[in-house]
């Protein structure tokens, strides 16, 4: 952002000294870039909030929602001021001044972006292997909108950088201002279209969404190879099986599924062996059907007390297996 903040300043300062409407619309780029990181920064702060009684889930979603605001607001501001400054250039062409200080700061600004442009691209590339995913796909729907986008950022700034470069130096070279008013226009349109498909995309990852298939089948294959649950080979183990990407590593799944009642059972017996030698005993002395009965539901009880032990179980190896997984629930 502080880069950003200088870029903006240095590419300003050459526009007004050189007159230029590419350098004029690669400032408003610059300021674009910054004012989004702000929101973007904003959004990451409020979607590490604690849950709370009324969002039981978190606050992961503020993420997208704020790069949301930010691709509507800055981007389809700056494409549409650049794209105004560019036609009005066209309409009234103006003498282009000194091109030196225009070319020197594009020339620096081209060094910072291409140094923050190589950080966001290993930064996606490591989340993206993390993910099981593509590149590109990652880019397309990837869960961390922040990273995307800042990446996106820095290729756009890349290429707006090379259009106001090549238009300034042409238009002084050939004596031609349309060449640095179609520079404007260019700009103007880069940024409209990253403004589009940022939108559409960070729309898309508001609407909840499923994890990847093969990740979730990976989850169902460490639940299926858990002692207490039934393996039936017709039917499948697991059913009405969901999963919700609620925001960058933070999934909520739930399922169905179908317990081993003798293996629950022996492991209850396992664990309790002393208290159950008691509970023989006095399951010899009872006489009558109402002590019979009290004695039945009392083991009866304790067998489903021991059924949840065995999910709460499941569920913190299934969350410690898979961090990612914030929220479990497995039902019978």
């Amino acid at each position: 952002m502080t880069s950003n903040a200088i870029m903006f300043g240095g590419k300003l300062y050459a526009a007004i000294l050189s007159g230029s409407a590419s350098m004029f619309a690669e400032s408003l780029h610059s300021l674009a870039d910054m004012l989004n990181e702000s929101l973007l920064m904003y959004g990451i702060r409020r979607s590490l909030r604690e849950p709370d009684a009324n969002h039981p889930y978190g606050f992961s979603s503020e993420r997208t929602a704020w790069a949301l605001v930010s691709g509507v607001g800055i981007f389809f501001l700056g494409g549409g001021v650049s794209l105004y400054h560019g036609i009005s250039g066209l309409l009234v062409p103006h003498t282009l001044g000194d091109a030196t200080v225009a070319q020197g700061v594009l020339a620096l600004s081209l060094c910072f972006e291409l140094v923050t442009m190589a950080y966001a691209f290993r930064a996606i590339s490591r989340s993206a292997a993390s993910s099981g995913m593509s590149f590109f796909d990652y880019i397309r729907r990837g869960s961390d909108p922040t990273a995307v986008q800042v990446f996106l950022e820095d290729c756009s700034a890349v290429v707006g950088i090379a259009i106001a470069g090549i238009c300034v130096s042409l238009s002084k070279l050939l004596n031609l201002p349309f060449i640095d008013a179609f520079g404007s226009i260019s700009i103007g349109v880069l940024l409209g279209s990253l403004a589009i498909f940022l939108v559409k995309r960070n729309i898309a990852s508001l609407v909840e969404s499923a994890m990847p298939l093969h990740r979730q089948k990976g989850i169902e294959a460490i639940l299926e190879a858990d002692p207490v649950i039934r393996q039936v080979t017709e039917i499948g183990s697991l059913h009405d099986v969901k999963t919700t990407q609620i925001g960058p590593d933070w999934v909520r799944f739930k399922a169905e599924v179908l317990f081993k009642g003798d293996e629950v059972t022996r492991r209850y017996i396992l664990r309790n062996k002393d208290a159950l030698t008691k509970d023989l005993e006095r399951l010899r002395e009872t006489k009558t059907d109402a002590e019979l009965e009290e004695w039945l539901v009392r083991q009866g009880a304790e067998i489903i007390t021991a059924l949840g032990q065995e999910v709460d179980r499941i569920e913190l190896e299934l969350k410690a297996k898979v961090p990612e997984v914030k929220h479990c629930d497995l039902e019978m």
